[in-house]
């Protein structure tokens, strides 16, 4: 399969319309092309998948969004997410319908609903490696289980191009690339602006404040923090916490924060976690240190919005809109993600 900029996963055909994928460099799996057999020979750290695999156990949420966007729902029996946790509407709906069905949480799923479902597959995220007994038993019950590492790829439109593996389990591998296409054309001509900023324009600070006053930032090597670089921002605090390998957040007391971001020339407020803010004065009722920043004074203040995390395919927005902000273009764009505080 030719591939862009995922490094997580791979996919190599075979005649007859077999598969052997390997994630991680690691993991393998041979996709049978449907109604065929795996060979004979087949080595025995493979795990056979048979297509039609149309009965997924999705204990992986944030990969939900790639079915969706391949018009695949109905491929998803289960999910280990409940109704009132998810922000796409097509999947609330399939669950209020009965077409998709609540299986437990990931970690201590409904095993015997999972089995007399005739679950194909369970699509696990790396959070199963917490519960390794879970993934042993959905094994020992005859599932295969597959460990999605989109959030490893260190390219963040690598995340994205993990469609083109869901449009593989699903046989929608045309419309997978064609919707991968699609994005990169239309993000070419901001990345081509951005790179000759290469890194070195607007400082921007993501965060947000938890409920102990800590302030909650990305790191260096986080998804976010890379999204900002592509979109010809400085990320502010690339100097702290840690090297560019590492990945997710770290919380800092807010005097760390205040000198490490206090001349920020933007500051984008994560509420996908915290309470979705509107206006600044709302933002300071969480720390009144904040009036002192500079972007607060400049009225550059950002919020982006709660749904991200279960719009895998949104990533492309998600760079458009921080390069229209970075670019100071943000009030004249219209916006998927993010919204200037009042």
């Amino acid at each position: 399969m030719e591939l862009v900029y995922a490094r997580q996963f791979s996919v190599d055909y075979y005649p007859d319309g077999a598969a052997l994928i390997t994630i991680a460099g690691q993991e393998r799996y041979w996709l049978t092309p449907d109604g065929g057999d795996a060979p004979a020979d087949l080595d025995g750290d493979i795990t056979v998948l048979h297509r039609p695999l149309d009965r997924v156990y999705l204990a992986a949420s944030a990969a939900m969004d790639f079915f969706r966007a391949l018009d695949a729902l109905d491929a998803v029996r289960l999910t280990s997410t409940a109704a009132a946790n998810w922000t796409l509407p097509e999947v609330v709906a399939a669950l209020d319908e009965g077409s998709m069905l609540y299986a437990g949480k990931y970690a201590s799923p409904d095993y015997e609903l999972i089995l007399s479902e005739h679950a194909d597959i369970a699509i696990e995220s790396t959070m199963i490696w917490h519960s390794p007994e879970t993934a042993e038993q959905l094994q020992a019950l005859g599932i295969p289980v597959l460990v999605e590492r989109s959030s490893y790829e260190p390219n963040p439109l690598g995340r994205m191009e993990w469609i083109k593996l869901y449009g593989l389990l699903t046989g929608r591998e045309e419309e997978a690339a064609a919707f991968f296409d699609a994005q990169m054309e239309r993000l070419a001509p901001l990345l081509e602006s951005a790179a000759g900023d290469n890194g070195g324009g607007p400082a921007v600070a993501f965060f947000y404040i938890n409920s102990n006053g800590a302030v909650n930032v990305r790191k260096p090597g986080d998804y976010i923090s890379r999204l900002i670089e592509m979109a010809g921002g400085a990320y502010v605090l690339k100097s702290t916490g840690g090297d560019d390998n590492d990945l997710s957040t770290m919380n800092m007391q807010m005097e760390a924060f205040y000198d490490a971001a206090r001349d920020a020339d933007i500051l984008i407020y994560n509420s996908t976690i915290d309470a979705e803010l509107e206006t600044v004065d709302e933002l300071l009722q969480k720390s009144p240190l904040l009036a002192d920043f500079q972007a607060v004074q400049s009225g550059d203040v950002w919020c982006m919005g709660r749904d991200m995390y279960q719009r895998a395919t949104g990533l492309g927005d998600l760079l458009a809109d921080l390069y229209a902000v970075i670019s100071g273009r943000g009030d004249e764009t219209e916006l998927t993600f993010l919204h200037r505080l009042k």
